[in-house]
């Protein structure tokens, strides 16, 4: 399905460095109002997860991870058993930030872009408390040729890729969302299997990676990379979502640009079949998104431009502990 967005876009906060800082001034009360005192502990992460080292062993219970059974007890005492494992004190998180055109687009309350610093903002104050590290690769379209490139070939190949070294402090996470927040976005496209495939080189300790992006690229682009990152992280994938890209609302006839190829179209909106056939096609673009990721294990949140994003996301977190507190962490 072709990324389309309006030609005229909402209103924008102000442009360059004062519309980051705008962003960024905005969201840290936001943030801290509502997630301060969300998870328990200084050392827990948006995934709790049940930890790395070898603890003591208890009796299985229905909802249980069968690959944490305890053989040599269970034989011992001819009782299943589960070995606890005790959390990691110090908790790694990397981000890997895509920025690509389409991000450059939004029709609700906020931009996709301003959605996705959002995001990393929310992560990293929950990331950022005990000495826990965070770090990020943000990626954007390729660099635009000289001259008009609507129309034309449009800008192919991984993008502009940037890694921003794990530090841990709140003035260091603070410094690394101005750098994300400041990222210019570029036109063309930007490889997401790229993008993500970064986040396993060099091979790190286990710990959270999360992906900040809207998934339209093909799913077999990141797909693997992201079943990749599983085998040794808890993955969470934050998909960035506007109303637009799921429906066409009846508004005439209405031009359209895709931010990615500058390819330039008039819709007639006012076709009943065709505002149909949209949404059973972004339907099944999202269903197929969903699928891919479900089938990497990752953990999926959907945040909306026409939403409160900062409640969708404390309802994950609390539904994360919920699922631990029953034994699953899905």
């Amino acid at each position: 399905m072709a990324r389309a967005a309006a030609v005229t876009p909402p209103t924008r906060p102000p442009a360059g460095g004062d519309r980051s800082g705008a962003v960024l001034a905005r969201l840290q009360l936001m943030v801290t109002r509502k997630l301060d005192g969300l998870l328990q502990g200084d050392y827990a992460g948006l995934l709790p997860g049940p930890g790395s080292e070898a603890g003591e062993s208890r009796e299985y219970r229905p909802g249980d991870d069968v690959r944490r059974m305890d053989w040599p007890v269970t034989a011992r005492t001819t009782m299943p058993h589960v070995r606890r494992t005790v959390a990691d004190r110090e908790l790694e998180t990397w981000l890997a930030v895509d920025l690509s055109a389409s991000l450059d687009f939004g029709t609700g309350r906020w931009l996709k872009r301003d959605v996705v610093v959002a995001a990393a903002a929310a992560l990293a104050h929950l990331t950022v408390r005990g000495g826990n590290r965070i770090g990020a690769v943000v990626g954007t379209g390729a660099p635009a040729p000289a001259g008009r490139w609507r129309g034309g070939s449009p800008p192919a190949g991984p993008g502009s890729l940037h890694r921003l070294p794990a530090r841990a402090g709140r003035k260091e996470a603070q410094g690394l969302l101005r750098a994300i927040a400041g990222t210019e976005i570029r036109p063309g496209r930007s490889d997401l299997g790229v993008l993500v495939d970064m986040l396993n080189r060099p091979p790190r300790r286990r710990g959270v990676a999360v992906v900040i992006s809207d998934f339209l690229a093909p799913p077999q682009q990141w797909g693997r990379p992201l079943r990749k990152l599983r085998v040794r992280h808890d993955v969470l994938a934050v998909e960035v979502v506007d109303p637009r890209e799921l429906e066409l609302p009846d508004v005439g006839v209405l031009p359209v640009v895709d931010p990615e190829t500058g390819e330039l179209h008039e819709v007639q909106t006012a076709d009943p079949g065709l505002r149909r056939r949209y949404a059973e096609s972004a339907a099944a673009q999202r269903a197929a998104i969903a699928a891919e990721l479900r089938t990497a294990g990752a953990a999926h949140l959907r945040l909306r431009t026409d939403r409160d994003w900062l409640l969708d996301m404390v309802r994950f977190v609390a539904a994360q502990r919920h699922a631990r507190t029953r034994g699953t962490t899905r």
